[in-house]
């Protein structure tokens, strides 16, 4: 597999969000802000990156039987790290973010990838596809984050761009959070598929 495919599907062609369609738990919760999501997206990224080296340098020391729970201790080593890093050096974010850094853990995409790639995959292969993955969750959730922020509270990245003016609080809350990914999801699959026709 080219390296190239690799990043296509990663960014595009097998985004997480927008195509697969994983991890929609931490995609919905933490995307109140562009600040918000573009943290979560990060924190996966590193996760993905990591355990997938990982895992593709133990694939063949890792008994079949116990395939999956090694796995998913080493994808909780590197969630402590990130989560350990967030509350000492970032804690608002941290608090913002909550129960769902420790959730990476049993994030689908995380253990998917695992599953799925790195465990028959080359280490370089193994970390493209980590970062990649990564990004195309971390850009998703970024751009769901940016248009909830937006609508709902009139301000980009924090910055209030409607003077003391409030947004539609739908956009905040739940609903809103459907509602905006349903209607980008669509958009972003009709030009995908524009482009493929």
């Amino acid at each position: 597999m080219k390296t190239t495919d690799i990043i296509k599907n990663g960014l595009i062609k097998e985004n997480p969000t927008w195509v697969l369609i994983l991890g929609m738990c931490p995609t919905l919760a933490t995307t109140t802000s562009a600040v918000n999501g573009m943290s979560m997206g990060l924190a996966t990224t590193f996760v993905l990156m990591m355990s997938n080296i990982v895992i593709s340098l133990l694939k063949s020391v890792i008994p079949d039987k116990v395939r999956i729970p090694a796995f998913i201790v080493i994808i909780a080593t590197f969630v402590t790290i990130v989560q350990l890093v967030m509350q000492a050096f970032l804690p608002a974010l941290y608090d913002s973010l909550g129960l769902f850094i420790p959730l990476i853990v049993v994030n689908c995409i995380v253990l998917g990838r695992a599953e799925a790639f790195a465990s028959k995959n080359n280490v370089w292969h193994s970390f493209i596809d980590g970062l990649f993955m990564g990004l195309g969750f971390t850009w998703a959730l970024t751009l769901l984050g940016m248009v909830r922020e937006l609508l709902g509270g009139g301000s980009f990245f924090g910055m209030s761009l409607i003077g003391g003016a409030d947004g539609m609080l739908l956009f905040i809350l739940p609903p809103g959070g459907f509602l905006c990914l349903g209607l980008l999801m669509a958009l972003i699959n009709h030009i995908r598929n524009k482009k493929t026709a």
